[in-house]
């Protein structure tokens, strides 16, 4: 972590300076607003996590309750949101406190007496063989809590306004503040106006209605009930993760962060045709008697119940992610989350996904709202993140079909271990791929960096810093300040990354606002080939050295070595298949990865960034 760049700080390093809208922030919610989100569940709080580094943006955050939530329904943490976590700062502490999955447990009838069930197979869970960061389970409500930390300390000072519900809305065809919002509080109703509005308001989405949107997909004829238990319990494997298959039924057991608190997602059976949905009215005893059924020879006494539910397995994605009429229109209104995809909760990747909808729309409207890109840059949204959303629908409907397959219907007991595996990249959050387009650039000059694949996340990896030969991260580095990142691998003595750095600093300068740090807008760093005691920091190119804050201190976080040392046998060069000739690496805001280039392509770089950035 960097501070002290704007003078001696004492205090929590974490909560920065006010700045912008985010000094006097007015308690009320005020007439007019440059974004207004609707809802304060994952998606929403991550966005206003990310708005609250765009100080110079008005954002506000209504949610209908009346304060924090206090007991969340997700509670699965995929990899990629924990690296997320720790572009907002605090990945290290919600790791603390949650569960890690290290396994999974596969149990099925024993062949010897079919109404008892054994364990059949146990596999390393996904989480470490793909990334640095686990696999978790923690309670939604903390990781609304981190993000609403993140969203108040950082300089836009966002908290939620609490006790706010959206009433529908109407986007006219001019104005400044186009979009007019009907909200309703304690004492009534009144309207105010936004240029976007982001609708993060759940399944049951106001914004979706209010936008013409509609959910396509249709619900499947089964249902599970799903509990967070105390017990106490004689099945062996309680705080490990279990997928059971019995003949009475399947059971998803999901230890939870604490150390004695479970999920039990308990298969209830096929729905009838006619159910008209009263499967969700069955009574907790019967769950319960259910899922006791389904261990035998094991038996659960349950303790206390924190929360359950029953529900039947959805699947549906929205006909678009915001009102523009087709792909080429100005959206002002936006969906995110569960507003615009719902499935089921075994596969654990609901708040994931809408995490990632709120990540990558939040540096959009930020760099639109700033200046800094073309509003085109919206239109990005729809395009991306719908096709990822379908690709969650199908992998959920398939992991759903498998887990609640009856026996006699399994020819194979390994044949759901060998698909958990098989198909981690998925559910880890790495399979995304966005498609080429202005913000993603082609593959032309994929093998000059073939580990670092264009359109899918910024995979990191160790390297030393010069200027204290310690071993770090590269990627984490990167914080979640609506920045883009640019990495230039040095060639073998760094000849061509000394002519690249200074054809590029113009570059760089032209988008960046006078008054601001030289790498306010574009952050550059370079990794060389050589031993970081055979280099010296300040013989780096100006570029590596930006002079930052009011005092004009120089950065010295980033010159970086490639090269193993005591502390580290890893070489980026080698683990991410990158050209010991050199190459450039473009990295967005959101961690994903825009463009590969060689040293000498000056000329594509300045029109790729020319198709990203205004000048300043």
């Amino acid at each position: 972590m960097q501070f002290h760049h704007h003078g001696y700080v004492s205090q929590d390093p974490r909560i920065v300076a006010a700045a912008g809208t985010g000094i006097d922030r007015p308690a009320d919610l005020p007439d007019e607003m440059d974004v207004l989100i609707v809802g304060s569940g994952p998606a929403g709080m991550l966005l206003a996590a990310q708005m609250s580094q765009y100080p110079s943006v008005t954002t506000r955050i209504i949610e209908k309750r009346e304060g924090r939530l206090v007991l969340g329904q997700a509670d699965g943490i995929q990899p990629r949101s924990v690296e997320t976590f720790q572009a907002f700062g605090f990945a290290e502490r919600i790791v603390a406190e949650a569960y890690n999955i290290g396994w999974m447990n596969f149990w099925g009838p024993d062949p010897e007496n079919p109404g008892s069930i054994v364990r059949t197979s146990r596999t390393e869970d996904y989480g470490y063989k793909i990334s640095e960061f686990p696999h978790l389970i923690v309670n939604q409500a903390r990781v609304l809590d981190y993000f609403a930390e993140a969203a108040a300390h950082g300089p836009g000072r966002i908290v939620p306004d609490y006790g706010v519900e959206f009433a529908g809305l109407t986007v006219h065809d001019e104005g400044e503040y186009p979009v007019e919002v009907l909200v309703r509080t304690a004492t009534g109703e009144r309207t105010v106006r936004a240029k976007y509005v982001v609708g993060c308001d759940g399944a049951r989405s106001g914004v979706r209605e209010a936008i013409g949107r509609k959910h396509v997909g249709a619900f499947s004829a089964h249902a599970w009930g799903v509990l967070d238990v105390l017990v106490n319990t004689d099945f062996p494997d309680w705080r490990t993760k279990c997928a059971i298959n019995a003949e009475a039924g399947n059971i998803l057991h999901i230890p939870r962060e604490g150390g004695y608190l479970s999920r039990v997602y308990v298969d209830l059976g096929e729905v009838a045709a006619d159910d008209n949905h009263r499967v969700r009215q069955t009574p907790i005893e019967k769950i319960i008697e259910k899922a006791n059924e389904i261990l035998h020879p094991y038996a659960l006494d349950v303790k206390e119940i924190a929360w359950h539910s029953v529900y039947e397995v959805g699947h549906r994605v929205t006909d678009g992610f915001d009102d523009a009429p087709d792909a080429e229109g100005s959206p002002r209104v936006f969906l995110t989350g569960d507003a615009c995809h719902t499935h089921s909760a075994k596969a654990g990747q609901g708040m994931n996904v809408s995490m990632q909808d709120g990540f990558n729309l939040g540096w959009k409207l930020g760099s639109v709202l700033s200046g800094r890109s073309p509003e085109s840059l919206l239109a990005t949204y729809s395009a991306e993140r719908q096709p990822v959303a379908q690709q969650l629908i199908d992998f959920d409907r398939e992991w759903s079909s498998l887990m609640a397959r009856k026996p006699e219907e399994i020819s194979d007991p390994q044949d759901l271990a060998t698909y958990y595996l098989a198909t981690a990249e998925f559910p880890s959050g790495f399979m995304t791929q966005y498609a080429p387009s202005a913000i993603t650039g082609d593959a032309a000059h994929q093998a000059l960096a073939a580990g670092f694949p264009i359109g899918k996340r910024f995979k990191s990896s160790e390297v030393v810093r010069v200027c204290d030969g310690n071993v770090v991260h590269l990627g984490h580095h990167a914080k979640a300040d609506g920045r883009w990142r640019v990495y230039a691998f040095a060639d073998s003595g760094g000849v061509r990354v000394r002519e690249w750095a200074a054809a590029v600093s113009p570059m760089i300068a032209r988008v960046t606002p006078a008054d601001a740090d030289a790498d306010a807008v574009i952050d550059a760093k370079v990794i060389y080939q050589e031993p970081f005691d055979d280099l010296e920091q300040l013989s780096a190119p100006e570029l590596f050295l930006p002079r930052t804050g009011p005092l004009g201190l120089m950065d010295w976080e980033k010159v970086y070595s490639a090269a193993p040392n005591a502390w580290s046998r890893s070489d980026i060069f080698d683990e991410r298949e990158v050209s010991r000739a050199g190459a450039v690496v473009v990295v967005r805001p959101d961690q994903y990865v825009a463009a590969v280039l060689p040293l000498d392509g000056v000329a594509a770089l300045e029109s790729f960034l020319d198709g990203v950035f205004l000048p300043a």
